[in-house]
């Protein structure tokens, strides 16, 4: 593991950081100038609120996140694809790190959300735009036309974002294994649209029933490895401020569980034609 020296931002290994008493990132928070992460456990007690972010639309990721990812996995100017743009988040980091990007959404009213949080001055010569459209059926796009994938599914129906009044969306499907047949469907997709050699994340969260633990993350992590995705990354990202946490909070002591306050960021890689997938076959389809 690397770390970083706070003193003069080089990085070091393990014997070295203990020789300039350094303090592990995974332990103690680490400075970063440049508000990139270098771990796999992310942790943001406050979301960022430059630009037009905002934490109305409930369940958005904090723009840090895609912030990371843009940064690590593209340059200026490539082009980005979130099929369930939400409130916009993505769009609006695409816009001030001067990428291009699409947003969908089933939902018109997210989509309206996402044009309004667009309209912020900003020097750069990319575009952005939001519209309409299925993460299950990108028929109208290009095979390869993306750099890079970032999306935040619902997590089943724990946020209704519809109400019901939408047919296709995701966020009303209540059964895990319906719910994992259309995810598939979105990762055949993406997989599709996106460029080989490139990355594709998605956070994803887990959820309880009967008081015991169900790992959604990682079902859905299976469907996406099913259409031909390997696994870069399973990073671990904090929960922090969640408005359910003291309504459940003496149930899961009356009922003896604990809370569940992580999410886990998966970064997959769409392999290039013909690799050989030999020496990295434990990241492939499980």
């Amino acid at each position: 593991m690397v770390v970083r020296d706070q003193q003069d931002r080089k990085l070091l290994w393990p014997e070295e950081a203990d020789a300039a008493n350094t303090p592990n990132p995974l332990v103690e928070p680490v400075d970063r100038a440049d508000g990139q992460e270098y771990t796999t456990v992310w942790s943001f007690p406050e979301r960022g609120d430059w630009a037009t972010h905002n934490g109305s639309y409930r369940g958005n990721f904090a723009p840090q996140v895609p912030r990371n990812v843009l940064t690590m996995y593209t340059a200026p100017g490539e082009s980005i694809l979130d099929p369930m743009v939400g409130g916009g988040t993505t769009l609006i980091e695409a816009r001030v790190l001067g990428r291009n990007a699409l947003g969908l959404d089933i939902n018109p009213q997210a989509i309206e959300l996402a044009e309004q949080a667009l309209q912020f001055p900003h020097d750069s010569a990319t575009w952005q735009k939001a519209q309409v459209g299925d993460a299950r059926d990108l028929s109208f796009l290009a095979d390869g036309s993306f750099d890079l994938v970032v999306t935040h599914p619902p997590y089943m129906n724990i946020i209704r974002y519809s109400d019901g009044r939408i047919a296709g969306d995701l966020s009303n499907i209540g059964s895990l294994p319906r719910f994992c047949e259309e995810m598939e469907k979105v990762a055949g997709e993406v997989y599709r649209v996106l460029k080989a050699d490139r990355h594709c994340a998605i956070l994803m969260g887990d959820t309880r029933r009967g008081r015991h633990y169900v790992p959604l993350a990682f079902h859905v992590l299976r469907r996406f490895l099913r259409v031909g995705f390997v696994l870069k990354e399973d990073i671990i990202k904090v929960q922090h401020h969640c408005r359910q946490t003291e309504r459940w909070r003496w149930k899961a002591r009356r009922d003896k569980f604990y809370l569940i306050m992580h999410e886990h960021l998966f970064v997959f890689r769409k392999p290039r034609p013909g690799e050989d997938l030999g020496r990295i076959r434990y990241s492939a389809a499980l």
